[in-house]
């Protein structure tokens, strides 16, 4: 496994087809955000509002030092999750009790970014309620929204997006092809209709269409579909007669809402039942979903004869399994599913307008809608199970990827479980499955409200509750509050002993001796996890926490000074996980083999323990776990006398801590060395230099900090002169694999990407396409498991 982040979800949305220009909107939005700090892009839908919002922001991304990060809102449907979405899309991981708003804006204080918030409109008090926060409480923080509606707040800058201009089909058509509209027709034609173009004797007809659809960017791709088998004469006829039925529609639609109506409609009706049906179905899904997750909800199947779903038995109006490939496929080529990349796999997404078309199909039949989102629901719980059962072995990146390009499914799986009659039970147990995502992977916080509200809406004694209680519980201790921690592991081992569940007993111990340890309770701490470990895992354990018996087990036996025998039980931990080609947990092995070697003060052989640590951490986003190895380089660094270093990486782990918990867990155990060394780094080089480094290190971002902390120090990451050949320098691989895996292009790509060049000025400088020059910083970003151009900016800039 590398050494890098998994990929998130929280950028502009892949573009798969070209920009029509709106090069007045593009100037005008930076020549807004360059002097307000809230610019609301407005418009009906279909418009365009998203994508002019992802090229903006990419033309302004170089003037913000920390980033530009967009909040997706349109699968969310509770206000309450606003923030917490908005903090994940930002990278920060809070375990506070604080308000979430509260906590976003103290975090951001001192940050200079962007935050883009896509469909806000139904979202919209929660919306400006963030948005006025953010302007109030900070002083580097600029917001762009896209909304149907504005946030109606006194800061607020609109920019009306437009339906793109069309000319009079009766007037000089010479310059037809000047016009976006006509532009952009005659780009979608062409792709499915290959050789089409805008000729004197079409341009006339091409411009009657674009009227007829009043510019709306959607529409227009839309109908452009259907020239695989109508000629442009043919589709505007068609188009007609739609527009005929129109009139005595109601007067109070606007007209561009029934133009769009109208193209949709039309769409719809050009599908078949099956497309229709999955169309409909798929409408249920919060985000982007795979052909599996497809399958698993749009099929309709019916009881056998037992009564148990079986695809032999399915109702014979519905959609087999087998047909779902042959309906998805026809909805991308129709333009209603968008393709786009994925972890390993494909992945579709209904444009906002469309899932909203989707949904009012679905409810048009009866028991449909609930039925669809139980399967949906039922589908994230396989997903969960799955992932849990595989999480104690290889490829929990990939894993970690997986959930997090499913994080709105399961957001809107828990919500249905949670608000419809009897799926409580269910929602309980799906929310306490993912444990290890809401843990170990970077969102606590949102693992708490699921886990809350779970716990609030199913009070009956089961198994899900006591699962429930002590990851709670997990997730309140660490690293705040130790009480709630504490109180909530000793309900679920109590309910665990009173169902008969020893498994749940083990699980809610593991996390009692973790809050003794956390409480400076050394001794009891080191009773309780040798109890733990003399005992053999009961069945049903977590094989994760089983093994993390014996790393806390080690970190009470190191704290006390018993490092021989320290270092004895992390070996044996070791082992166990290479044998499962484990990670996550390897990483804390390695990091108290590091605190042990540590405390024995042989820095040589605690460093490469904690920079493999390290390593690992990133790899599966594990924020808290990156923290404390963070402190633990600190100590390390600064005992070897690399004082200046040592300053940069202080700076680099408190922005990491103040992104968790600014007290690092309140524990003098943990803190203590770490408070000694930051002493001694400041009187060693004096204010004004530690002052320097310090804010050097507050500067990068959680990749970056890393990065300078895997670093050997005084040697570059890649050692060695740059060589002009295709293959990357043997020792530059030892260092950092991810170079491997690119190619020569791609390297040369990822230096332009480091200069500031966009997508368009790589194209030139390289002399290849824009799409050629986008697909492969695309790449870059997937190989790398970067989320932005800023991550591979700094990853070449560490490599120098």
């Amino acid at each position: 496994m590398g050494g890098s982040a998994p990929r998130r979800v929280h950028q502009p949305p892949v573009e798969t087809t070209s920009f029509v220009d709106r090069r007045d909107e593009l100037a005008e939005g930076r020549r807004l955000l360059a002097t307000a700090r809230l610019v609301t892009l407005t418009g009906p839908g279909g418009v365009g509002k998203t994508r002019l919002a992802g090229r903006i922001a990419a033309r302004v991304e170089r003037a913000f030092p920390d980033g530009v990060r967009f909040a997706h809102l349109a699968g969310l449907h509770d206000p309450a999750l606003v923030p917490l979405a908005a903090a994940d899309a930002l990278g920060l991981h809070d375990h506070s009790e604080q308000p979430p708003l509260d906590t976003l804006v103290e975090q951001l204080r001192d940050r200079r970014l962007l935050l883009v918030l896509d469909n806000c409109e139904h979202l919209l008090s929660a919306c400006a309620e963030l948005a006025a926060a953010l302007l109030h409480g900070t002083t580097g923080v600029r917001v762009l929204a896209t909304s149907r509606h504005r946030l109606a707040l006194t800061e607020e800058h609109l920019l009306d997006v437009r339906p793109l201009p069309v000319p009079d089909p009766d007037s000089d058509l010479s310059a037809a092809a000047t016009y976006p509209a006509l532009a952009l027709f005659a780009d979608r034609a062409a792709a499915v209709a290959p050789g089409f173009a805008l000729t004197p004797d079409n341009r006339a007809a091409v411009a009657r269409l674009c009227r007829r659809l009043d510019g709306l960017p959607l529409a227009i791709e839309l109908a452009a579909v259907r020239m695989r088998v109508l000629g442009v004469d043919q589709l505007v006829a068609r188009l007609d007669d739609r527009y005929r039925l129109l009139t005595t529609g109601s007067p109070a639609v606007l007209p561009r809402h029934q133009t769009l109506r109208a193209a949709v409609d039309w769409s719809h009706e050009l599908c078949t039942e099956a497309e229709q049906l999955v169309w409909a179905r798929a409408s249920v899904f919060a985000g982007s979903f795979d052909l599996e997750a497809a399958e698993a909800v749009c099929a309709d199947v019916g009881p056998d004869p037992d009564g148990r779903a079986d695809e032999r038995h399915h109702k014979p109006e519905g959609v087999h399994p087998q047909d779902v490939l042959e309906a998805v496929a026809g909805l991308v080529d129709k333009s209603v599913l968008c393709r786009e990349g994925g972890p390993g796999t494909a992945r579709y997404r209904l444009l906002d307008t469309l899932r909203h078309y989707g949904l009012d199909k679905l409810r048009q039949r009866p028991g449909e809608e609930s039925a669809a989102r139980r399967r949906q629901r039922d589908w994230a719980q396989e997903v969960a199970v799955e992932c849990e059962r595989r999480w104690f072995g290889p490829g929990q990146r990939e894993i970690v990827a997986r959930l997090r390009a499913d994080q709105d499914n399961l957001r809107a799986a828990l919500e249905f479980s949670l608000t419809a009659p009897g799926e409580a039970r269910a929602g309980l147990g799906l929310a306490g499955t993912l444990w290890f995502y809401w843990h170990a992977c970077g969102a606590p916080r949102e693992g708490r409200y699921w886990l809350d509200r779970a716990l609030d809406a199913h009070p009956e004694p089961t198994r899900e509750r006591a699962r429930a209680l002590w990851v709670a519980g997990l997730l309140a201790g660490c690293p705040e509050d130790l009480t709630r921690g504490r109180h909530r592991a000793e309900d679920a081992r109590a309910l665990a002993r009173r169902l008969g569940d020893p498994a749940e007993v083990a699980h809610a111990e593991y996390l009692l001796g973790l809050m003794a340890l956390f409480g400076d309770d050394l001794p009891a701490a080191l009773e309780h996890y040798e109890a733990a470990v003399a005992r053999n895992p009961v069945d049903g354990q977590l094989p994760s926490l089983a093994v993390l018996d014996q790393v806390e087990l080690a970190a009470s036996l190191a704290f006390l000074g018993h490092t021989d025998r320290a270092v004895q039980v992390c070996e044996d931990a070791h082992r166990l996980c290479e044998e499962h080609g484990e990670e996550w947990v390897r990483s804390y092995v390695l990091r108290v083999l590091a605190l042990a070697y540590a405390e024995r003060k042989e820095w040589d052989r605690a460093e490469p323990h904690a920079r493999d640590a390290l390593r690992r951490k990133l790899a599966v986003h594990d924020v808290i776990g990156i923290g404390l190895t963070l402190d633990l380089m600190v100590v390390i660094t600064a005992a070897r006398g690399a004082h200046e270093r040592a300053a940069v990486l202080l700076g680099g782990a408190d922005r990491v801590w103040a992104g968790i918990d600014g007290n690092r867990f309140g524990s003098t155990t943990y803190n203590s060395a770490r408070k000694e060394s930051e002493t001694r780094v400041r009187a060693a080089v004096g204010p004004g230099v530690f002052e320097r480094a310090y804010r050097r290190g507050g500067g990068l971002g959680l990749t970056a900090i890393v990065s300078y902390a895997l670093q050997e120090a005084g040697k570059p990451v890649v050692p060695g002169p740059r060589r002009a050949e295709g293959n990357p320098h043997p020792d530059s691989v030892r260092a950092d694999p991810r170079l491997a895996s690119l190619t020569r292009r791609e390297r040369e790509v990822a230096e332009l990407v480091a200069e500031g060049l966009a997508n368009q000025q790589i194209a030139d400088r390289l002399v290849i396409a824009r799409r050629t020059a986008e697909g492969h910083v695309e790449r870059i970003l997937g190989k790398l498991g970067f989320s932005n151009r800023s991550q591979i900016a700094a990853w070449v800039a560490a490599r120098r």
